[in-house]
């Protein structure tokens, strides 16, 4: 579909709450678009689902952490992007230079967008230059479902019947997605709530 020509390089903050991180990896997956990330989001990643799991209280969260980054990387073998270290100057330009690698990493991919939810760090003035777009995790899975619904609705059904604890019908999910702060994302679902 569009994973010839349409890469997105995502954050660690998108990837790092379950529910975001399955619609990106689930319509990455389907054909939509390549998804790119690199080591250092992962280790970020890993890091943040550990404390997540951590805070609920829930069993061995570092294992399962580590657990979840496998999975991802094995779902998308060529994902991680590598030897990015000429375009480490560039995020000097960044409010937080502590985010350049991000910055560094989406570059070398060739992204066409950045998917984060920390888009103050990323601002229009510094990556436009660049020809790359930031955009928050709700407005870029809501443009994807809007661009192409006719395949992103059934690929999401297949998520959404993936959930065994607990399940979830589809008005369960829409407000799991509201919940969360997916309120574009919701609103683009709702008219196909009959076939999600």
């Amino acid at each position: 579909m569009f994973a010839n020509r349409f890469t997105a390089f995502v954050d660690a903050n998108v990837l790092a709450g379950a529910l975001k991180r399955n619609l990106l990896l689930t319509l990455s997956e389907a054909g939509h678009f390549r998804v790119r990330w690199s080591a250092a989001v992962l280790d970020e990643t890993e890091r943040a689902i550990e404390t997540i799991l951590g805070e609920r209280g829930e069993g061995d969260a570092r294992a399962r952490a580590a657990k979840h980054r496998s999975a991802m990387e094995r779902a998308f073998e060529d994902a991680t992007v590598t030897d990015y270290g000429e375009f480490l100057n560039i995020g000097a330009r960044l409010p937080d230079p502590k985010d350049g690698h991000v910055l560094a990493a989406a570059l070398k991919a060739k992204a066409d967008v950045l998917v984060t939810d920390n888009l103050k760090h990323f601002p229009p003035d510094v990556l436009s230059p660049l020809g790359l777009d930031a955009l928050s995790a709700d407005v870029f899975i809501a443009n994807t479902i809007t661009l192409a619904t006719a395949s992103a609705v059934p690929a999401l059904r297949k998520m959404r019947e993936r959930f065994r604890n607990p399940e979830m019908d589809a008005e369960r999910l829409l407000i799991r997605m509201e919940a969360v702060g997916l309120l574009e994302t919701a609103t683009s679902l709702r008219p196909f709530s009959c076939s999600l």
